[in-house]
């Protein structure tokens, strides 16, 4: 996962070494109207679609939305208000923690209970950005 702060990436221009990478140049980025990723897109050769929220716009031609990223990002910011603040050498072990949570939130309690076990007793395979920047 890519977790440093969010504002340093689009401030600096990380995002187009680092998210850039991992963009295949026929994907269609669907975004805000945030100027940066009109940017992004540009540079990168994206076909880019925006859905003005502020304008109440949902879907745009009735295919293009940002709901699903927009609702995640507000589970994920509400489970994070808990710990009053995480320090960035934790954040991927928060974050993982996060989504092993969101894959198992349909599954029945001793379903969940079996899959920690088995999920415990594996090895991990520990990646940092560091480590996919330098490959």
């Amino acid at each position: 996962m890519l977790t440093q702060p969010y504002n340093i990436y689009w401030r600096t221009g990380l995002q187009y070494t680092v998210i850039g990478e991992y963009i295949h140049p026929s994907a269609l980025l669907c975004t805000d109207t945030a100027t940066n990723y009109k940017k992004f897109a540009r540079i990168k050769g994206l076909q880019h679609e925006t859905v003005n929220e502020r304008q109440k716009q949902r879907v745009k031609k009735g295919i293009y939305h940002i709901q699903h990223v927009n609702n995640f990002h507000n589970r994920l910011k509400t489970w994070m208000e808990r710990f009053q603040g995480v320090a960035m050498k934790y954040l991927d072990n928060y974050l993982y923690w996060f989504r092993w949570l969101e894959l198992g939130k349909n599954l029945a309690f001793e379903k969940r209970v079996e899959q920690m076990l088995i999920s415990a007793c594996q090895k991990s395979n520990y990646g940092t950005v560091q480590k996919l920047r330098s490959a």
